[in-house]
């Protein structure tokens, strides 16, 4: 099944988490995907929360796959900048494989972040983001 934005920001922490765990790593992305946060799932907050992050926190992410990096879109102009490594391991959610964003080693201002993502649809990822090794939230990434 094919997944847009409007039903990951309809679901609840648990549909996601299921969606997720059901999920394959997929192939490792490359070039630029849209991000949408997926705060506070299932409420109806949800949507404008997202739209709110979107037009003044994160835009997406950038992708080089050939070097195993990316760099995020920040702020409302798009500025590219923290960068994280890009690999396939081990969830920590559910211990199956996925495609890790690790900020350990790359960033100041986050290397205690880790992003795990995994593909729901074609060119449509799901992640989850940690803090430490404490889960944070969803969010999504359209190529």
């Amino acid at each position: 099944m094919a997944y847009d934005i409007p039903q990951l920001l309809s679901m609840s922490q648990s549909e996601l988490d299921t969606l997720f765990t059901n999920s394959t790593p997929g192939d490792i992305p490359n070039g630029e995907a849209a991000g949408t946060a997926i705060v506070a799932p299932g409420s109806t907050y949800t949507p404008e929360v997202a739209s709110m992050v979107n037009h003044f926190v994160w835009q997406g992410k950038t992708f080089d796959s050939t070097n195993g990096v990316l760099r995020n879109r920040i702020l409302a102009f798009g500025l590219n900048a923290i960068v994280a490594k890009v690999y396939k391991s081990t969830s920590w959610f559910d211990n199956k494989e996925c495609i890790v964003l690790d900020y350990s080693e790359t960033s100041l201002v986050a290397h205690w972040i880790r992003d795990e993502i995994r593909s729901i649809g074609p060119g449509m990822y799901l992640g989850v983001v940690y803090w430490d090794k404490t889960r944070l939230i969803h969010f999504a990434l359209q190529f």
